[in-house]
């Protein structure tokens, strides 16, 4: 028995679903897929899946082997992956985890410049919100974070900006511009929705006094987890939003958004890239890494002078 194929076969057959799909998708018969998969059974003297005509599910010894096959295969491809790199280009298939404000506006306007330097690696971007990501599935898992973050895991920060408060000038135009903090009060404010922190208070510092601290009462007229919806909404003359630096830039350079309090804001905020805890990184993983860390620093930037302008 070819161990290493059986284990490949296996796990095809879950990702894809069962038998027939993963002899398409490995364009072997059905016959050599069903007795591949037999002989591992065989092998490890235990039953790996239950098998019905309707459904088919790992059984608890398949559900903890697959997730070691996973793992043995991974590093089986990086390693075959960082040999080729001698003397091929990088290639294979990324896999990225994302929350849907990192994959619109991190992620998404790079894809076309990283696809032209690296032709042969294909991107697999999955657009999830999450709690607890997770991160062995994938190459990389992109995490916006607080700036002090600190956590158990493999991760590489990418990239710091800050958190500011914006309005349209409809908006100014029709409240009038705060002067102080506590004017919030009187003002709609839009609110995202964070988990853990109430909406009717808003910690704001003050980042030319070593980011002093003030909580102000504030009473929101619409609160979301969905950057983008908060954005929408603000430029259309909603509110009074907090959105990081990088996400504004564009509009306060454009006159559509106007930077309000300056020069509290609501918090630094960064991006970490978490990697599954392997010895080495794939190639694919390292040139990705290198060309989203230089080009979201570079943006970054590029959004600091803007606003400072504006």
């Amino acid at each position: 028995m070819d161990r290493l194929l059986s284990m490949r076969v296996f796990q095809k057959v879950i990702d894809e679903g069962g038998f027939a799909a993963a002899s398409r998708a490995l364009d072997i018969s059905p016959a050599v897929v069903t007795r591949l998969v037999a002989d591992l059974e065989d092998h490890l003297g235990t039953r790996l899946l239950h098998r019905s005509t309707r459904r088919l599910s790992l059984s608890v010894a398949g559900e903890a082997y697959l997730a070691r096959v996973r793992l043995i295969l991974q590093d089986i491809d990086d390693a075959d992956s960082l040999a080729s790199s001698q003397t091929h280009e990088p290639e294979g298939v990324l896999r990225v985890l994302a929350p849907p404000v990192l994959a619109t506006h991190v992620l998404a306007p790079l894809i076309a410049d990283f696809r032209q330097l690296h032709p042969k690696i294909q991107l697999n971007i999955e657009v999830a919100s999450f709690k607890e990501p997770p991160i062995e599935d994938y190459d990389i898992s992109l995490l916006p974070t607080e700036a002090d973050f600190d956590a158990d895991l493999v991760a590489r920060k990418i990239s710091a900006t800050e958190a500011i408060l914006v309005a349209s000038p409809a908006y100014i135009q029709r409240k009038n511009v705060p002067v102080s903090p506590q004017d919030l009060a009187q003002h709609e404010v839009l609110r995202l929705t964070v988990s853990g922190r109430p909406s009717n208070t808003w910690r704001l510092f003050n980042s030319a006094l070593q980011d002093e601290v003030l909580d102000v009462a504030v009473q929101p007229v619409l609160w979301s987890n969905h950057t983008d919806t908060l954005m929408r909404a603000v430029l259309d003359g909603a509110g009074i939003t907090s959105v990081a630096v990088d996400l504004a830039a564009p509009y306060l350079s454009s006159g559509q958004l106007i930077r309000v309090l300056r020069p509290w804001i609501t918090g630094r905020l960064a991006i970490y890239a978490a990697l599954p805890s392997r010895q080495f990184l794939p190639e694919r993983t390292r040139v990705f890494l290198e060309f989203l860390t230089e080009r979201t620093r570079r943006e970054a930037s590029s959004a600091v002078l803007a606003c400072e302008a504006c």
